[in-house]
């Protein structure tokens, strides 16, 4: 299965993409989508951007599957809307390539990555390169990125499984009861 792992971000969205094969990772390309073309308060040239990046990513790779990380609520409340909205124009680009869309918290990716949720971007990074045997760490966006494939690619077929029982959460219920 091919999958394609997205940290979206107004600024600089990471994007990873990897061929999952049972557990037998292997690394396909992974960078970024930069909105510092439009200018700063050009909130819908931005998310134009983002929009067609994601498609153009998805045509190129052909991903089966993708993840995007689930927005933090942060101190600042109008970062919190801007990265959402990013997040938003992401997932949304996705869903009309006809991708199906896995959601996982940082939290989430980091415990599956690097093996406890608090760690720092420098050990995802690491551990990203680890994983997938690359010669150099990547950039943080693009780890992160690859880390969500990652996720996704050791919890998702157990996550469909659930699914298909009935019994897997929904996102929904995690924002509902707090992660």
């Amino acid at each position: 299965m091919r999958i394609l792992g997205i940290d979206p971000g107004l600024r600089t969205t990471g994007f990873g993409v990897l061929d999952a094969e049972g557990a037998q990772l292997r690394y396909v390309a992974s960078g970024v989508i930069q909105t510092t073309a439009a200018a700063q308060g050009d909130l819908p040239a931005r998310l134009k951007l983002l929009f067609d990046g994601i498609r153009e990513l998805a045509a190129r790779y052909q991903p089966e599957a993708a993840s995007v990380e689930i927005v933090f609520v942060n101190v600042n409340p109008q970062a919190t809307l801007l990265l959402g909205q990013a997040r938003g124009a992401c997932v949304t680009a996705l869903v009309s390539c006809g991708l199906p869309v896995a959601e996982y918290t940082a939290l989430q990716m980091k415990q599956a990555v690097a093996g406890h949720g608090k760690a720092a971007k420098a050990q995802v990074q690491a551990m990203v390169q680890r994983l997938l045997q690359l010669p150099a760490a990547p950039r943080p966006d693009a780890a992160d990125a690859l880390g969500l494939a990652i996720t996704h690619a050791h919890a998702g077929p157990a996550i469909a499984r659930l699914h298909a029982a009935g019994l897997a959460r929904t996102t929904g219920s995690m924002y509902r009861r707090g992660r």
